[in-house]
């Protein structure tokens, strides 16, 4: 069987199509896929983890996107820096996304270092609209690169800015109507940044515009008290269970993946938890809770925008 390409499935917003549920793909599961099959009709790579990579990774890569739809998912755009784009690192993207022919390209609303200076983190922006003139340029400059649309993911963070005087929400939205842009709405991100702002969830996923959502990350936090944090370690909560069939209800369905990327369980624990959204869209919501960490903070907490999807090797 060939790759899938954009044209293979049924084309809704942006002309991107919705591939349905899907996995992240990682590196102690690729034994189990190659042997078993996939379970799933597309995965989602972290970009920077294929980038200038032939090894036994892209070799593996290469056996499964014969068979299965591939995304690509990167975590060093830093479109939200001052530091001028890293031209080199978007043509080999661009590069990459032809050799996969991979169906969209995201990336996230943050910035990850300045003064050539990569701190591998997401780190969150003043929400102003200073800030939004620059990100628009940004975004307008890769994508005439790329020649696609960029897909922005919302991060989770642990801090705001004094001088932001736009929600989240309503920059991502203003970036969607400048730009043509889409999204990649990370539910798990939402919950987690409203339980460390105290802003409302529902109302967040409410102000986004839903023809530009073109997928939504799924996860589980950790519990650290004052602060949950992004950790990609345990099954979905119950809380982000609804804001999911929120969303869904919203867009009327879009792809749907779910991330693990720490103490990753077996292959087929992660569909198992996978095709719990399947019941979720059937109004049956899991009643799980978030694993606690009480007495137990990350280093970095309450300063940066910690996340599982940090990248596994270095940057061009």
């Amino acid at each position: 069987m060939t790759a899938k390409s954009a044209h293979d499935f049924a084309p809704p917003r942006l002309g991107l199509p919705d591939l349905g549920p899907g996995v992240g793909l990682r590196h102690p599961h690729f034994a189990h896929i190659l042997e078993h099959g996939a379970g799933v009709g597309w995965f989602e790579i972290i970009s920077e983890n294929y980038i200038d990579n032939y090894g036994h990774s892209r070799y593996v890569l290469d056996q499964i996107r014969e068979q299965c739809a591939i995304v690509m998912h990167g975590v060093s755009m830093s479109i939200g820096s001052t530091d001028p784009l890293n031209m080199l690192y978007l043509q080999k993207l661009k590069e990459l996304s032809r050799e996969l022919n991979a169906v969209w390209v995201s990336d996230h609303l943050c910035w990850t270092g300045v003064a050539g200076i990569n701190t591998h983190d997401l780190l969150p922006l003043p929400l102003n609209e200073e800030s939004l003139q620059h990100v628009i340029r940004r975004i307008h400059t890769v994508q005439d690169i790329l020649e696609r649309p960029l897909i922005l993911e919302n991060p989770s963070t642990y801090l705001q800015f004094r001088h932001s005087t736009f929600s989240e929400a309503q920059f991502l939205a203003s970036l969607c109507a400048e730009t043509g842009c889409g999204l990649l709405l990370d539910v798990n991100n939402v919950y987690v940044s409203a339980y460390n702002h105290g802003f409302d969830a529902e109302e967040y996923i409410d102000t986004l515009p839903a023809e530009h959502i073109v997928q939504i990350h799924l996860a589980g936090p950790t519990d650290c008290g004052d602060y949950l944090i992004d950790t990609h370690d345990q099954p979905v909560p119950e809380a982000v269970w609804k804001l999911y069939a929120q969303a869904m209800q919203r867009t009327g369905g879009v792809s749907t993946l779910l991330e693990w990327d720490a103490t990753i369980p077996p292959y087929p624990v992660i569909l198992e938890e996978l095709g719990k959204a399947q019941h979720v869209l059937k109004g049956q919501i899991p009643a799980t809770g978030i694993q606690s960490a009480a007495g137990v903070s990350h280093p970095l907490q309450g300063l940066f925008a910690i996340t599982g999807e940090t990248a596994c090797t270095s940057l061009p």
